[in-house]
């Protein structure tokens, strides 16, 4: 039985205890909220040597990272230590998104070193495989694709991305209204290029009964991917986004209804006057499924900023209701990211989900808060970089003022307000 399928039968698993250990809630509302579709827990039944990670409705906002090489920058040791430092960093998820080399090692390398949740894109290593073989990508079989996703179930893969709802008539609505930026998402764009070469429908559309016996199998999340995301502000909440996620809605009620979780994938750049609709939208049309966004980037003007953009966007975001956050680094739209963009990136989004967190009245986040404010009151320089989010950086910063007796930082030194004021 999966976890969808314990929960509605009113078993509480080992599963859903340990989710309600770490969010300090009640396992029954666990179990509840899993039955309802309003929250995933994500461990494939072949993946043991992580603890589940749960997502969903009031549950603390999870942060994932992404990692993976490139054809131009393929060191799978590099990808292990971005894996490394996003763990460190605070990141609840890591996905591998690899495009260069050996993916079905590099896959099983992160799995093995991982103590967090893994995510991936299958139809990249179907792509990739393709391409190995000489041919075009237009030449890959809906076999090949539902074999590599078969692989990465078997290999413990806990969610995975699909883009199910990029099909003919979707694409259609995208290529009638026109668009600034066009598919920008990787695997939107090859789904749509294969149907067009092939002149057919998306597989993962036409044989999705298929693709949900894959995942029950596991208990593998689907993470119903946005496809046809905007990639620029101006294309944001347009016709094609919201033909794609009207059929995301449905598709979700089918996986449900075949005993398997799902969760749904968001945009990506938004104004911020459409953020919290865009959330609200979500959780309407795919019956309050939880919702993974990528940023989402208020404006696009800002690269080597965009982890400060994203971070914008995902408080707000959250604030409104997402459960997940994406996090984009300051080399988005620009290179792969480094290890230093990656914590810099993973950093950037849990300041994201903790001010959502406090915004939802998720319990215990706006008491960090207020033991903070306790801390700057009483000079406690230590507690201040325990409850600092990043207390490696705080410490490099942190600079007490001689001036003040060691009791002020040097910003203010004997004019300290919090000094003069005990005075």
């Amino acid at each position: 039985m999966t976890q969808l399928e314990k929960a509605r039968s009113g078993i509480l698993s080992e599963e859903m205890e340990i989710c309600a250990a770490e969010e300090g809630v009640e396992a029954e509302y666990i179990r509840q909220g899993v039955a309802d579709g309003t929250i995933v827990i994500c461990r494939n039944v072949n993946h043991k040597t992580i603890k589940p990670l749960v997502i969903g409705r009031g549950l603390r906002t999870k942060v994932n990272a992404n990692i993976g090489t490139s054809k131009d920058n393929n060191d799978p040791a590099v990808e292990l230590e971005k894996l490394h430092v996003a763990c460190k960093a605070g990141a609840d998820a890591v996905m591998d998104l690899s495009t260069g080399g050996d993916l079905a090692s590099i896959r099983k390398a992160v799995m093995e070193h991982s103590i967090v949740a893994i995510g991936t894109v299958p139809i990249y290593q179907a792509a990739v495989k393709i391409l190995s073989e000489k041919k075009a990508i237009s030449e890959m079989t809906p076999d090949d694709l539902f074999a590599v996703i078969e692989e990465n179930g078997r290999d413990g893969v806990d969610f995975i991305t699909v883009h199910c709802g990029v099909n003919r008539e979707s694409v259609a609505v995208v290529e009638q209204q026109g668009r600034v930026l066009g598919i920008v998402s990787r695997g939107g764009s090859m789904t749509a290029n294969w149907m067009r070469c092939n002149n057919r429908e998306n597989p993962l559309y036409e044989e999705y009964d298929r693709l949900l016996a894959i995942a029950h199998r596991y208990d593998m999340v689907l993470s119903l991917g946005d496809g046809l995301r905007p990639g620029a502000i101006h294309d944001a909440t347009d016709r094609g986004q919201i033909s794609e996620l009207i059929i995301l809605g449905e598709l979700a009620a089918r996986a449900r209804d075949a005993g398997v979780q799902v969760m749904i994938e968001g945009p990506g750049h938004v104004p911020i006057t459409e953020v919290e609709a865009n959330i609200r939208l979500q959780k309407k049309l795919c019956q309050g499924a939880p919702f993974y966004v990528l940023g989402p980037l208020p404006t696009d003007i800002a690269p080597g900023y965009d982890h400060i953009t994203s971070a914008i966007g995902g408080a707000i975001a959250g604030a409104a209701g997402a459960d997940f956050l994406c996090y984009v680094t300051p080399a988005e739209h620009l290179r792969l990211p480094t290890l230093a963009d990656v914590r810099d990136g993973v950093i950037a989004a849990r300041i994201a989900a903790h001010i959502a967190d406090i915004a939802k009245g998720i319990k215990g986040a706006q008491e960090q808060d207020r033991k903070m404010s306790l801390c700057r009151k009483n000079f406690d320089w230590q507690g201040q970089v325990d409850l600092s989010i990043d207390p490696e950086r705080t410490v490099a910063l942190l600079e007490k003022s001689k001036s003040a007796q060691e009791e002020g930082c040097t910003m203010c030194g004997e004019f300290c307000a919090i000094k003069l004021g005990k005075k």
